[in-house]
């Protein structure tokens, strides 16, 4: 089964956020300019819901 991390921030780069930096175990601190705060990235997304929950709080809309 492939994850969902990778589609995940390749959505979040070509919508103009950019990677921040290294939180707490496997996981990224992005910035998106339409997200009131920074989106929190697991490195193994493995559930659609997930993935489609990070892009919401992105502000972008659904992709999985």
């Amino acid at each position: 089964m492939a994850g969902y991390a990778d589609p995940v921030r390749e959505i979040l780069r070509r919508a103009g956020c950019r990677f921040d930096r290294y939180g707490k175990g496997d996981h990224e601190i992005w910035l998106c300019p339409n997200a009131r705060r920074p989106i929190i990235v697991d490195n193994r997304i493995k559930s659609r819901h997930t993935a489609n929950g990070i892009l919401k709080q992105a502000g972008l809309p659904k992709a999985f």
